[in-house]
């Protein structure tokens, strides 16, 4: 079991990490880690994920008290602790704004179609929660209906958060939504997804299955027959345009 110091310390590391990649500018963004049923480790509001500090990183209780540290805690403290409050198996949370997901989120857009095998076994569907203003308790009411069965959430004209057994396991499904978001962003240029079938679908949760993989992940949405209609009278739409 991690001592409270090796998780200020992998706070940091993951902070660096946000910000190093781009999915975190100026101040943007939050981490934490729970320490026990009763309290969490949560990074402050108003300060660079690239420069923090063990020291830096707040003691908060479950109703959002700070109870140890010099800075104030993150003002959206409500979302890590809804998402605490409902996943017990939850112990680290990331919230970011890596820069395709969130431009899906900003389009009203989800993540739901399986277009790449390994993230329908590690994510299934990545939902799209509606908006809600940050730092108030809108936000936690947007996500609430979403938590229990997703490990990551698309919020809508805001960023992404994801959760999981560790922070670093929260953080990897980070880069995973990032990394995804590119790829399905390319299909849309392309105008050509392709997502995988119904039986494909069906065996990657077999296997997801087997392998007892970790969190929770949403029913795939499996493509329809409409759904081809619909791709190809796009993809017919996006060939007249560039004519």
């Amino acid at each position: 079991m991690a001592s409270e110091r090796q998780h200020r310390l992998a706070i940091v590391e993951f902070g660096r990490l946000l910000h190093g990649n781009g999915f975190v500018a100026a101040t943007d963004g939050n981490l934490s880690v729970r320490l026990d049923e009763r309290r969490l480790l949560v990074t402050p509001t108003y300060m660079s994920k690239g420069r923090m500090r063990p020291s830096d990183i707040v003691i908060v209780d479950m109703d959002g008290n700070r109870l140890a540290g010099k800075r104030n805690v993150s003002s959206e403290i409500g979302m890590h602790l809804l998402i605490y409050r409902l996943r017990p198996d939850v112990q680290g949370i990331v919230h970011a704004h890596p820069p395709t997901a969130t431009g899906f989120a900003a389009s009203g857009m989800d993540l739901n179609q399986p277009l790449v095998c390994e993230v329908v076994v590690g994510l299934g569907e990545i939902p799209l929660a509606r908006y809600g203003t940050p730092g108030t308790p809108e936000l936690a009411e947007a996500l609430e209906p979403l938590v229990p069965s997703h490990d990551a959430i698309l919020m809508a004209n805001h960023g992404v958060v994801t959760y999981g057994s560790d922070l670093e396991n929260a953080y990897m499904k980070m880069e995973t939504v990032e990394h995804f978001a590119q790829i399905a962003l390319v299909t849309h240029i392309l105008g050509r997804a392709q997502p995988l079938g119904e039986k494909d679908v069906e065996k990657l949760w077999a296997v997801r299955h087997r392998y007892n993989s970790a969190g929770k992940c949403g029913s795939v949405r499996i493509p329809s027959a409409s759904d081809g209609l619909q791709r190809e009278a796009d993809s017919k739409e996006t060939a007249d345009i560039r004519r």
